[in-house]
């Protein structure tokens, strides 16, 4: 192993490394515990995920998937997965952005 005493500024990079590393594993651990939704036709399919894009249910309502056709159904499912792959990444992006900015600083208003 080598002595990085020499260099305090690579035992600062390392610590920032670790730091970040660490962070981004509480943050995946917050995501999971999101739940965000996907909803078409007045809730007639509902799509839930958590924000960390794993899909937790899909709910049809009988009477709608009574009368629906195999396309439409297809379509709508795809509009709702959308949906909530659309409100996992903002609150995705939401979640690093803040934790960006605590280990950070706001970097001049950049964040």
């Amino acid at each position: 192993m080598r002595d990085t005493s020499a260099y305090p500024h690579i035992n600062k990079m390392f610590d920032k490394i670790m730091q970040a590393q660490a962070m981004a594993g509480e943050v995946k651990r917050r995501l999971d515990s999101v739940t965000v939704t996907g909803s078409v036709e007045g809730g007639k399919i509902t799509v839930t995920s958590n924000a960390n894009k794993v899909v937790q249910s899909i709910a049809i309502d009988p009477e709608f998937l009574k009368e629906a056709d195999k396309d439409d159904l297809e379509e709508l499912l795809v509009i709702a997965f959308n949906k909530a792959m659309e409100q996992a990444d903002n609150v995705s992006q939401s979640e690093m952005a803040a934790s960006a900015k605590e280990m950070f600083g706001n970097l001049g208003g950049l964040l």
